[in-house]
Formats: C-alpha cells, sequence, structure tokens
C-alpha cells in the first residue's frame, strides 16, 4: 500500500505552484511530515522525483521546442530546491524526535528510579520500554568525563541488538551511562566494558554492577549500590574497569559504623602521624603490600624501592603502632584500618 503518495502530490503542486521562500518553506514542511512520518530519507527523495515527474507532465502541452527546453529547466532548478529544502526539513524533524526520545527516555528511566510515579502511570511507560516492574533486574553505571549523547545512542543500539530491545534499556543520567537489564542476562557487563573502551580507550572510564533486585524498589536499590561501588573505588584508588558490588559488600559495612571505623583507624594508625614527614608514605607503603598480597619484592617494584627499603618501612610501622603485616590477626588490623582510613580520607591531605 502506497502511504507517502501524499508526498509526490504535494511536491508537483509545489513545482507548479509557489516559488522563492514559499516553496522553500512549504518544501520544508513536507520534509519534516515525512520524517514525522517515519519515511526513509530514501523515500522521500523518490516521492519527490515522482512529484516532478508529474508536473512534468502536465509541461509536455507547452508549444515549441524553447518553450519545452525552458521549462525543463526551471523544472530542474525547482526539484534541486525542493529536495533541498525538503531534506533541511527532515533533517530538522529527525533531530528534534531524538532529542524528544531522550527526553522522554531520560524522564522515564529518571522516575523508575526514583520510584516517585504513580505505580499505574509507571508501569504504562514501562511497558513500552519492555520493562516489567515486578521482575529482577540490574543496573549498570559507567562513568567518564567523555560521555555523550552520541556515545549513549551508539551503546544502547549495540546493546539492544545484542541482547533485545525489550531486556535492555540505556540512557544517560546525571552525567553518567546507566543501563537497566533484566536479572537473568549474562556478559552485559563485559559487552558494555567492550564498547566503551572501543569508544574511550582505557582507563578513561569504569562500570560498577549492582545487585539484581526484584521490583521497582529494587531497580533503586542495584543503582545506589553500583554508584556506591564507584563512590569506594574512586576513595580507595581502585582502577579496575569493571566492578561488581558483590564484591565490595565489605566497604557498606565498614561506613555504616563509622564511629567505630573512625576509632579503629586512629587507634591503630594514629601514631604514623608521629612520624617525620607523616602517615601518608606508611599508608601507601601498607596499601601497596596488601594489593601484591604481602609479596615484600613486588612491592618494591611498584614503589620503585630496595626490598630492604620496604622492611624498613614496615619495621618502623610496628614500632610506632605495634602492629606488623607479617602477624596474620594483626595483618587484618591493619588492613582494615589502611580501607577505613581511605574511605574516610584519612589523614587530610
Amino acid at each position: 500500500m502506497n502511504h507517502d503518495g501524499w508526498l509526490a502530490d504535494g511536491c508537483a503542486a509545489l513545482l507548479v505552484g509557489p516559488t522563492g521562500g514559499d516553496q522553500r518553506r512549504a518544501a520544508a514542511e513536507l520534509g519534516a511530515r515525512a520524517a514525522d512520518a517515519g519515511l526513509p530519507q530514501r523515500d522521500v527523495v523518490i516521492q519527490i522525483l515522482r512529484g516532478a515527474a508529474a508536473a512534468w507532465a502536465a509541461t509536455t502541452s507547452a508549444a515549441g521546442t524553447t518553450a519545452v527546453h525552458a521549462a525543463a529547466a526551471t523544472l530542474l532548478a525547482d526539484t534541486q530546491t525542493v529536495v533541498a529544502a525538503a531534506l533541511d526539513g527532515y533533517a530538522r524533524a529527525a533531530r528534534a524526535a531524538v532529542v524528544r526520545h531522550d527526553d522522554e527516555r531520560a524522564a522515564f528511566v529518571g522516575d523508575l528510579l526514583a520510584g516517585r510515579v504513580d505505580p499505574g502511570v509507571l508501569a504504562e511507560r514501562a511497558h513500552r520500554y519492555g520493562i516489567r516492574l515486578a521482575a529482577t533486574h540490574v543496573v549498570h553505571v559507567a562513568r567518564s568525563v567523555d560521555l555523550h549523547a552520541a556515545l549513549a545512542h551508539r551503546v544502547d543500539a549495540a546493546l539492544a541488538a545484542r541482547f533485545g530491545d525489550g531486556n535492555i534499556l540505556t540512557t544517560l543520567r546525571d552525567g553518567e551511562l546507566v543501563c537497566i537489564s533484566a536479572g537473568g542476562l549474562r556478559g552485559i557487563a563485559p559487552e558494555l566494558a567492550h564498547l566503551l573502551l572501543s569508544d574511550l580507550g582505557p582507563g578513561r572510564w569504569q562500570v560498577a554492577v549492582g545487585r539484581p533486585h526484584p521490583g521497582v524498589a529494587g531497580l533503586a536499590a542495584s543503582l545506589d549500590e553500583a554508584r556506591s561501588s564507584l563512590d569506594h573505588a574512586a576513595k580507595l584508588g581502585f582502577t579496575a574497569p569493571v566492578l561488581h558490588a558483590a564484591d565490595l559488600l565489605v566497604f557498606p559495612v565498614l561506613l555504616r559504623d563509622r564511629d567505630a571505623i573512625t576509632d579503629l583507624v586512629h587507634t591503630v594508625l594514629g601514631p604514623l602521624t608521629t612520624a617525620r614527614g607523616g602517615a601518608r608514605m606508611y599508608l601507601d607503603t601498607l596499601t601497596v603490600l596488601f594489593e601484591h598480597q604481602g609479596n615484600h619484592t613486588a612491592t618494591a617494584r611498584a614503589l620503585h624501592l630496595s626490598v630492604r627499603a620496604v622492611a624498613y618501612r614496615l619495621d618502623r610501622i610496628r614500632e610506632l603502632t605495634g602492629y606488623h603485616p607479617s602477624q596474620p590477626t594483626q595483618r587484618f588490623t591493619l588492613h582494615t584500618a589502611v580501607l577505613g582510613a581511605r574511605l574516610l580520607g584519612w589523614p587530610p591531605d
């Protein structure tokens, strides 16, 4: 069925009707109408040319070869004007549609994660995006200073193509790339990381994955877990490209009793502040040591020190605090205190 004959008829009328600015404005309106109707640009051009053919048929009755040639030249010039104006109008309407789509999607995700909208209204909007509110979902959050709308579109299209439109919803929200996925899907985090790596390069982004939770409240919980994981990673200096909230549950536990962790940090590490140069050097040494599972050689290499210098620092820590990482129970206390110090931003720079 021909749903776009109106476009050919409208162009034919334009080519035998108004000229100049009126012709261009009318053509732009036709192009915008075509974009709103979802017609591909290829079909827009085809219909304009059909309209031009119809307009030409109306000129063939002109007497004399010269008149026909003049009419043809005029028609070709007008056709060029109409095509250019129609495609400009089409492009403007298409861009406006993309902006509306992005705004609607971002607003829906915001309402969905905030849970402040009437459940009936939210369910109706969720159906449009393939989201089942009662189901289990996982929220992925990506952070980077280089995120932008075009990147979000590419990521959304790539994830939807691989995992299905009804299983993935991706948008920019508060400067972060937020991806909501069905809880049973696997492989989304690696695919998201691959897409960001391809577009932004290494070291310029980080992704966190919340735990799967059911219902609307579960979406907000998964989002909070993902964002908190990124916050903790920034404080602790974790540079892994993909973080899983399930692997970082100890940190919310530490911060849940802030008074207790503050007391632990000051009691265990406080004496380091009396050392020449302050506590920072010793905290960095312990941090790198724990990252390398207590290996003195690897720690020395990472700190650009000799193994003897590392051993000296550890002995100095024991002298000041009474704790040494070579002792199992003391190692756990020291490690917990070091993590707590980084979470608290202690000591202040």
